[in-house]
């Protein structure tokens, strides 16, 4: 059995508080909510902090407000299955809220959160192992060692992005807010991640994700698809998030992001250029799914075979633009 190391756990009156916490620790702090990511890794020796800081009693980060441009705010702390299931936010974002439902495992979505959803650690199978079993092969570069197991020949870590939520959040351009030592700023989803699956985050540690704004969805419909080896638990081994808005039955304007291949969410929308102001067509549709699976760059770092999964990505291209469209 695996057991959790020795630390502290502080459990601060507000997020400012958390904040000061943060800044006097630094590198040798963490904080949690649900604690579905973070547990599991302290268990194997993959995160090892002194000290976890708690935040999901703090009411301030578990609020569901309408915004004032008519989107909506989501408190980081706010748990995948109330979003899975909130019906305001299935009606004006149905990619996301799905991309929440098929999170893990319903006992998992009680208590994870949106905030750490985004925030998930990348993966690989040469990382998310015990400490024992990484030793023995040889530790990697994401945690000990200094060569990365399934691309020797890399500069950087390619264990890939893991949120089912973030490439979702990215295809509505939604922002997220972030309250660190030097006060509060709000940036786009997408350029919360940058491609190096060891420092995959460009939120700094001090910093603290406050909330979700999901922006006003006007026409915007979405959808998500994800590809797993199980109906639940697992997480993905392709992830695409389409959003559309259409006119009449043509395709007006069309955003995709895909995740899982790779170390970051890619937002490959370019490549549906060639389907605005046409209708669905299965060929046209084949050839934007062909085009926008390109930068994928699916490796031995998860489940099957990477011919499989970059084949996989195409096809999850298809149907996540197909289901937008008969949402719209």
């Amino acid at each position: 059995m695996l057991r959790l190391p020795r630390f502290s756990y502080l459990r601060p009156g507000s997020v400012t508080e958390a904040v000061e916490i943060l800044a006097e620790y630094g590198s040798r702090a963490r904080v949690v909510a649900g604690g579905t990511d973070l547990v599991p890794k302290m268990k194997r020796g993959q995160i090892e902090p002194e000290v976890v800081v708690g935040l999901s009693h703090l009411e301030e980060l578990r609020r569901i407000e309408k915004a004032n441009d008519g989107g909506f705010e989501i408190g980081a702390c706010v748990t995948l299955a109330e979003v899975a299931t909130n019906p305001a936010l299935q009606s004006a974002y149905p990619g996301y809220a799905k991309a929440a439902a098929l999170v893990s495992s319903p006992a998992l979505r009680n208590s994870g959160t949106i905030g750490g959803n985004l925030c998930v650690d990348t993966r690989c199978n040469y990382y998310d192992e015990s400490y024992e079993w990484r030793k023995a092969l040889g530790f990697c570069m994401k945690k000990d060692g200094d060569i990365c197991r399934v691309a020797p020949a890399s500069a950087t870590c390619r264990a890939i992005a893991s949120s089912d939520t973030a490439p979702a959040a990215i295809s509505m351009n939604a922002t997220a807010l972030l309250i660190g030592p030097d006060g509060q700023r709000e940036v786009p989803v997408a350029s919360l991640y940058q491609d190096n699956g060891k420092f995959y985050m460009t939120k700094s540690p001090e910093e603290i994700l406050v909330s979700l704004h999901m922006p006003a969805p006007g026409s915007w419909k979405s959808s998500y698809v994800k590809v797993r080896s199980r109906g639940s638990i697992d997480f993905p081994l392709v992830g695409a998030a389409a959003a559309v808005q259409m006119d009449g039955p043509k395709i007006e304007a069309c955003r995709v992001v895909i995740t899982a291949v790779g170390p970051q969410p890619l937002d490959v929308s370019e490549a549906a250029a060639a389907l605005i102001g046409r209708e669905i067509d299965a060929a046209v549709l084949e050839e934007v799914a062909a085009e926008a699976a390109k930068p994928a760059r699916p490796l031995d770092n998860a489940d099957l075979s990477y011919v499989w999964r970059k084949r996989m990505t195409r096809r999850a291209i298809e149907q996540a633009i197909r289901e937008a469209a008969d949402v719209a």
